[in-house]
């Protein structure tokens, strides 16, 4: 199975919302989502990730988030509400029935995996990928470098961090207003509720990637967590194939 034979499915969110998740395996089910400006292709399928942790035997769940990839794009301030990633991500596993599963996610993706924990998932074990605990306790540390980038497309001094996030954003085709309301949905969790989760999870991040804040001081709060490194930064650790190998080797141990 190549990536482009991976077809995006469709389902409803609680606000009537088509939300795309795409899927590839067989086996226990693993909900993998991704990051902004991203999709479930760029972050989980086009280099191998979700490939690697199907052939363990899993069957692998990738929703795109509302307001990217398949999904649809709304530009009513109201479908972005606070947590309404946390919602759809529920809702999703409602569709699909899934009641005995695993949970993980990179970056807004992880962020959303502790949303989704903190109002009542319960996965049997969870990745954190691209995440420090920073990004999850102060979720605006980076919402103001995405509200420029969206604000001043086209205006980013060439090679400026701004100016990156912009060629990704082309990559994706991602669409600004509605990224723009993304923004408006984070919400903040306390570091006592990151300190009550329960469930054995992985912290994986890349040896240079700080945008999130320490992945380590993240996998110390976490009470049955484990922190792995791989190469990389944010961007560029997505791209490299012990990613998906050392989630592949949490969910199957």
């Amino acid at each position: 199975m190549t990536p482009a034979s991976i077809e995006p499915h469709y389902f409803a969110a609680d606000d009537g919302t088509r939300l795309a998740w795409h899927e590839v395996g067989e086996g226990r089910a693993v909900v993998l989502i991704h990051g902004y400006l991203s999709d479930a292709r760029t972050n989980w399928i086009r280099f191998g990730h979700a490939a690697a942790i199907a052939a363990r035997g899993f069957r692998v769940v990738m929703p795109d988030l509302r307001a990217h990839g398949s999904s649809d794009k709304p530009h009513d301030p109201a479908r972005y509400p606070p947590d309404v990633l946390a919602g759809d991500g529920h809702a999703l596993m409602r569709h699909l029935g899934l009641t005995d599963y695993d949970l993980g996610g990179y970056s807004l993706g992880a962020r959303t995996v502790c949303r989704m924990l903190a109002t009542g998932a319960a996965p049997r074990r969870v990745v954190f990928s691209g995440m420090g605990l920073d990004g999850l306790t102060d979720v605006a540390r980076r919402a103001g470098h995405f509200r420029h980038v969206l604000t001043n497309l086209g205006r980013h001094e060439r090679g400026s961090p701004a100016w990156m996030t912009e060629a990704f954003l082309k990559t994706t085709g991602g669409d600004p207003v509605a990224l723009l309301a993304i923004l408006d949905t984070f919400v903040a969790t306390p570091r006592a509720v990151i300190e009550a989760f329960d469930e054995p999870a992985l912290v994986v991040n890349g040896a240079t990637d700080h945008d999130n804040g320490s992945a380590a001081a993240l996998a110390d709060a976490l009470p049955h967590a484990r922190y792995t490194e791989v190469p990389g930064n944010h961007m560029s650790a997505v791209t490299r194939p012990e990613l998906g190998e050392a989630i592949a080797d949490f969910l199957a141990g």
